[in-house]
């Protein structure tokens, strides 16, 4: 029995039907996302051949991220959360249509292409922080870290096989047919969603309005667990995110080689797969805030290594390592977050959860960027690791709240209704990660 919980704990997919039927249903979304991502990559290139034009497509998903993603978490505290999921579901699906007719039309202009996917990333946004506060009202207090991990899995699982199987839909059967797979993956989430009963934030009504007023960084601000944690985030993502480097890395040491530089990618998965197998370790432990300090500082001294590794395989176990740190980092965070989080404002400091998950890996990527074109490759990725291991160590220095954290004693979830009727109906709750979702960094 003692072996068992070191593996991935399975007890939200054993004891909740709910949460198993929504994980199947976020799990085809994050697959069919993975490959959308790539065919627009492609369809993107074919239409420009210019890397500005692929570069216009973070500007059209990071964009609406930034400017929704609060504006959900303000919806997801006011109104019913089901709502708010059903709606931006419907949008995504909408989205995934519109890139499907654009497909089988032979579009050839890009800006019409673009405009799709930075409706579908909108409608994420703006669900987004609804769909993380769900884990945390379906499951006990003792399995939301636990919850948070199988979603990650499956995440880090559709980032190792979406774009090869991206490769092989579109050079079988185009673009119409990539995009067709990601409309029914999010046609089966949109099923589960369809089946959510009732999610109305709780303490509204007794919050008052200058409460329900207060905007999700200033919540954040006044908890010390809240914005320790973020902050070590934030730390580990904006000073050693690695993935606009690996071009250089592999020019550099490798030859260039287009398959190195695909293992680059695989390897960060592939550590996250295997943390999250392994996540029955972490996720039993109450000690949250420690484990997420460590993860994020073992994150920051793996890019080091990356940065000074001189063999193939060892550049290799170090990302791995990296991905395999940041999914407990990740997952720790996650849980943390929803559970110190009063319900009726889980919305708001999702959302900020969700901005920063999204921004620091975007503006992680452009600072090492800058950093490596006016030194080196190598150099900005030592340096950041470094730093990034060493802003975390001044967190935890200064944050004694997040270290000494604990995970409050399990709460029973409240038996599912028997009653006949739509809201009887279904009574699993949406869990979230969108695309970015799990906050996966290397997406």
């Amino acid at each position: 029995m003692r072996a068992r919980v070191r593996f991935l704990d399975t007890r939200p997919l054993r004891g909740s039907r709910p949460f198993r039927s929504l994980w199947i249903g976020t799990s085809a979304s994050q697959l069919g996302g993975q490959i959308a991502n790539v065919a627009v990559l492609a369809q993107v290139w074919d239409l420009t051949g210019s890397p500005v034009g692929t570069g216009a497509i973070g500007l059209a998903t990071g964009l609406p991220t930034l400017l929704l993603g609060l504006l959900g978490g303000t919806l997801a505290d006011a109104v019913d959360r089901r709502t708010v999921v059903r709606a931006t579901t419907g949008g995504q699906l909408l989205a995934a249509t519109g890139l499907c007719g654009q497909a089988l039309a032979d579009n050839r202009n890009v800006l019409l292409l673009l405009a799709l996917v930075a409706t579908g990333a909108g409608c994420n946004a703006l669900g987004a922080p609804a769909r993380r506060t769900f884990p945390v009202r379906l499951l006990p207090n003792d399995q939301v870290a636990a919850g948070l991990a199988l979603t990650n899995v499956s995440f880090q699982a559709a980032m190792l096989a979406g774009p090869a199987l991206a490769g092989l839909i579109i050079a079988h059967w185009g673009f119409f047919a990539a995009y067709a797979a990601q409309g029914a993956a999010v046609a089966v989430s949109m099923l589960t969603v369809l089946r959510l009963p009732s999610m109305r934030p709780e303490g509204v009504a007794t919050a008052g309005r200058r409460r329900a007023r207060r905007g999700g960084w200033r919540i954040v601000l006044r908890r010390p667990t809240l914005w320790g944690s973020m902050a070590t985030d934030l730390s580990a993502t904006l000073l050693a995110m690695p993935i606009a480097l690996f071009p250089l890395v592999n020019e550099a040491r490798f030859g260039g080689n287009p398959r190195t530089l695909g293992l680059f990618l695989s390897a960060v998965a592939v550590g996250g797969i295997t943390a999250g197998l392994l996540s029955g370790t972490v996720t039993r432990r109450r000690r949250a805030g420690l484990v997420q300090l460590v993860a994020a500082g073992t994150w920051g001294l793996a890019m080091a290594g990356f940065g000074l590794a001189g063999s193939l395989w060892l550049a290799l176990g170090s990302l791995a390592v990296a991905g395999a740190a940041d999914t407990v980092s990740v997952v720790t965070r996650s849980a943390l977050v929803q559970l110190e989080t009063p319900d009726a404002y889980r919305g708001r400091v999702s959302s900020v959860e969700h901005v920063i998950g999204v921004a620091g890996p975007e503006l992680g990527n452009f600072r090492g960027g800058l950093l490596a074109s006016a030194t080196s490759a190598p150099f900005s990725l030592v340096a950041g690791g470094l730093s990034a291991s060493l802003a975390v160590a001044l967190v935890a220095l200064v944050n004694g709240p997040l270290r000494a954290y604990r995970t409050p004693p399990p709460v029973p979830v409240e038996p599912e209704p028997t009653a006949p009727g739509a809201e009887a109906a279904g009574t699993a709750r949406a869990q979230g990660s969108g695309l970015q979702a799990a906050d996966g960094r290397s997406s």
